[in-house]
């Protein structure tokens, strides 16, 4: 709304028409009639209002919803494919990260990226890595030790940033915790939270994909091991959607013992088993954006505070909705220049103004992406930040 000034996009405006187009007053097409996928189009997912709202309406919850019945009558296009299928084709992508990564060093190919499949040409695409987190990673340490935790690897740090997920096991080690890294007990294939599904209305497809994750983690979860993620969209989904899947007690099992790697550093200091010291970095001040999800579940104190742990680092908040990005949204190119007035209304300006030895954090993906894009700036997640603090 503050980058269209549209009514209909005030979540006041989209569940007028979820109102109407339920009780009959838009036709027989209900759901699937084309101004309820119009009310829903420039829906970001951001969960803002089931925090904010006084009913706490999850509308990022009723646009999946939407999607999956117009869809089902529709079809899906190729753009949508491609999105929701990614931790499917990521393994043998990855192979030829070279050749897919040319695609943002060649105009002519991302102009025919978004002839055909809609990926705006002004956008750069994440990088693919050859060598993933999970290449590397041993599934579980020899030795059971007091202090365990299992690192869910996320398939977006996993492909495109694994130095994220390098980083957590370094800080996560220095503290005295063993790392156990879940893998599928069903094929080779990574764990995926199934968000990718989600964003694009394939519920039956992210379900099968949220089973195989939680039988993956179910035994963790049983033994209390404490199950740790680094994507705020990705973790947050097993404590959220996987619940509306209703996929049974072993999900709600997950679902309790899942948190936030800032989130756990937190509680684990809390409880007096977090006693480390940390080392001074040469960057003296941080800015901090948060992940819609993040502020929608209200864990943005974790990451500040944690951050406070470095000696002489000033954090500081950048008081900023949503970057404008929200997975995919911003990447497509109907939804381009919303995405950027998103981010220029607060975000970007706090960015640019910031000297360049000012540190930018970001735990989201796509933060860190449209930050990148926009203000020509690099965003670390704070478990790069955290490392660079070890003794």
């Amino acid at each position: 709304f503050r980058a269209t000034r549209d009514e209909q996009h005030l979540t006041r405006g989209r569940a007028n028409t979820l109102r109407l187009a339920l009780s009959g007053q838009l036709g027989a097409e209900g759901l699937t009639a084309e101004a309820v996928r119009e009310a829903m189009d420039l829906c970001v997912g951001c969960k803002g209002c089931k925090r904010e709202c006084p009913t706490g309406v999850d509308m990022a919850r009723m646009k999946i919803e939407v999607l999956h019945h117009y869809h089902r009558q529709h079809g899906y296009s190729w753009k949508d494919k491609l999105i929701a299928h990614l931790p499917h084709y990521a393994p043998y992508a990855r192979r030829i990260a070279a050749l897919l990564n040319a695609r943002n060093r060649n105009p002519w190919l991302a102009n025919l990226g978004e002839r055909w499949f809609g990926f705006s040409a002004l956008r750069s695409l994440p990088i693919w890595r050859s060598r993933t987190f999970l290449a590397d990673a041993a599934a579980e340490r020899v030795a059971r030790q007091t202090a365990e935790v299992v690192l869910f690897a996320d398939t977006f740090n996993n492909y495109f940033e694994a130095e994220n997920l390098r980083a957590a096991t370094r800080v996560l080690e220095a503290a005295g915790y063993a790392v156990h890294v879940a893998r599928s007990t069903v094929g080779r294939r990574p764990l995926c939270c199934g968000r990718t599904f989600l964003s694009v209305g394939m519920v039956e497809e992210a379900r099968l994909e949220a089973r195989r994750t939680v039988d993956a983690l179910a035994h963790y979860a049983a033994l209390g091991i404490p199950i740790v993620g680094l994507e705020p969209s990705c973790l947050l989904t097993l404590r959220d959607e996987y619940l509306a899947l209703e996929l049974g007690p072993d999900a709600e099992l997950v679902a309790r013992q899942a948190m936030l790697f800032e989130e756990f550093l937190a509680r684990e200091f809390d409880a007096g088993r977090l006693k480390m010291t940390w080392a001074s970095i040469p960057e003296k001040r941080v800015l901090v954006h948060g992940h819609c999800h993040q502020k929608a579940f209200d864990a943005m104190s974790a990451v500040e505070r944690v951050l406070r742990w470095i000696p002489d680092l000033k954090v500081e908040h950048i008081q900023s909705s949503c970057c404008g990005m929200a997975g995919a949204f911003g990447y497509e190119a109907k939804h381009y220049d919303v995405s950027m007035a998103m981010a220029e209304a607060a975000l970007l300006p706090a960015v640019r103004k910031a000297d360049p030895g000012t540190l930018i954090v970001a735990d989201g993906t796509s933060c860190r992406h449209q930050i990148a894009d926009g203000a020509d700036r690099e965003a670390r997640h704070v478990a790069q930040i955290l490392a660079l603090a070890l003794p």
